[in-house]
C-alpha cells in the first residue's frame, strides 16, 4: 500500500507491506516522485499487465 501526501513543496510517501513493514520517502518535487516510481516499478521487472503498470504511472502522475 502506498500512501502519498503533498506538504508544501516536499511529497511524502510511505510505502506499507507485510514483508518490511513501513518506508516513508520524502521527495523535494513532483520530478523526484516520479523517478522513484519509475526505478521502484520498473516495466521491465513489473509482474502485472502492461495496463496496470501504466495505471500505477498514471496515478504517480497526478500527484
Amino acid at each position: 500500500m502506498l500512501n502519498v501526501e503533498v506538504q508544501g513543496s516536499k511529497i511524502v510517501l510511505t510505502e506499507i507491506t507485510d514483508q518490511w513493514g513501513e518506508e516513508c520517502h520524502t521527495f523535494i518535487g513532483r520530478p523526484a516522485m516520479l523517478h522513484w516510481a519509475n526505478e521502484r516499478f520498473a516495466k521491465d521487472k513489473f509482474e502485472g499487465t502492461d495496463e496496470e503498470w501504466q495505471a500505477i504511472m498514471d496515478a504517480f502522475k497526478q500527484v
